[in-house]
Formats: C-alpha cells, structure tokens, sequence
C-alpha cells in the first residue's frame, strides 16, 4: 500500500478539521452518560416553561437571564451542586425535584418538576460545558 503525498495528507486532515465544528453545531448534544434518558433540547424549552430563567441566566434558553439564583453556564463542568452535592445526573434530577429536601431553607423553590420533565432538564443542564 503507498501512502499519500505528505501535502496531500495534511490537505485532508485540514478538511476534516474544517468541516467537523460545522456539523457539530447543528446537532444538541447528547446527554452525559451518565442521564439514561432525557431530551436535552425539551429540556431547554422545559427551562423556559417552569420559570428556571427568572432566577438564573441559562445559555441557549431565551429570556433565562436571571440574577437571583447563580448562571448555569458550563453546568455541566461544575464539580458541585448547590455548594455540596457532587455533580452527577441522579444528583441534579434529585435537586431539580425537592430541593427543599436536600437543602432546607435553600432559596431554589419547589416548582413541582415532573420525573419525566426533570430527566429532559437534567440532560440539557449536563450538556453545557
């Protein structure tokens, strides 16, 4: 087998550089492995619905540019929710729907997240990083 000219070579890696942050863009991300399930582009719109953005500021959700509770942006790189839980899917759904019950007094109200709503959440929360 003969191997292709070294510019030839790189002519192509270039191309496939070039061409890849395209495609990427048009397609969510999937959700970590670690969420089983979960639509991260309902949960985007699900972040809208319940009101998330009046207390915070969520990148790609429109209007979710609160001041009240921290940014959620690069969720999905942060070590801990809520100062002391380890970032992990299970922990965010479990904040998501009671965080009265991880953290009585905390200023994160109930707002009544379904399971099912709080997976899609989850997943588009986890895939900000």
């Amino acid at each position: 087998m003969t191997r292709p000219p070294h510019r030839l070579w790189l002519a192509l890696a270039a191309a496939g550089a070039l061409a890849a942050p395209g495609a990427c863009a048009s397609v969510p991300p999937p959700p970590p492995a670690e969420v089983t399930s979960g639509d991260p582009v309902r949960g985007a719109e699900l972040i809208g619905r319940y009101g998330c953005g009046t207390c915070h500021e969520v990148p790609g959700v429109r209007g979710a540019d609160g001041m009240v509770g921290p940014p959620l942006t690069r969720f999905g790189s942060r070590s801990y929710i809520a100062g002391h839980l380890v970032n992990t899917g299970p922990n965010l759904w479990r904040w998501i729907t009671d965080p009265q019950g991880v953290d009585p007094g905390t200023a994160m109200p109930d707002v009544g997240v379904t399971d099912a709503d709080a997976r899609d959440i989850v997943a588009y929360l986890m895939s900000l990083d």
